[in-house]
């Protein structure tokens, strides 16, 4: 019992001072982190017992900050929404190398999308090869692929 009370006491301590350390954050990546980190202690209080159960609880906060730190800072369904329809513009309107660019202002994380070579595919459907470039978090990720005009008129990436 009383391993069970520190147990659960270091994870929450850890937890907030991981969270602290993310003072130039966004909310999402702060809320992310110190979720991560309190399911992992919590993982981590439900093994064994005893000083093995305090390391467990100290290595599932650790793991758990991390991994909820990466899906904090990820595109939210706003910024998807927002790269959806410059996307759509993108390949619908513009020619092929002039590049489109998206942003949103609540999380600050934008991008840009360049359309390229249109063609139409053997079974009758157009396509269109494009470029991206998202900036979440503070990191540049490219992309390449192709999307193809879908019988309702959206663009599917393929």
């Amino acid at each position: 019992m009383l391993y069970s009370l520190r147990a659960k006491t270091a994870a929450l301590a850890l937890a907030v001072v991981l969270t602290g350390c993310t003072t130039n954050v966004g909310q999402k990546e702060a809320f992310g982190t110190l979720g991560g980190a309190a399911l992992g202690g919590w993982a981590g209080s439900q093994i064994g017992d005893g000083r093995g159960q305090l390391a467990a609880v100290g290595a599932g906060t650790l793991a758990g900050a991390l991994i909820g730190r990466e899906i904090g800072v990820s595109l939210d369904r706003a910024d998807r929404l927002y790269m959806q329809r410059t996307t759509h513009q993108a390949l619908e309107y513009r020619p092929s190398g002039h590049t489109v660019a998206w942003h949103n202002p609540q999380s600050g994380h934008g991008g840009q999308i360049t359309p390229h070579r249109a063609y139409q595919r053997y079974d009758g459907h157009y396509c269109r090869e494009f470029q991206n470039e998202i900036w979440v978090g503070g990191r540049l990720e490219r992309g390449y692929g192709t999307a193809c005009r879908g019988p309702d008129g959206s663009w599917r990436i393929q």
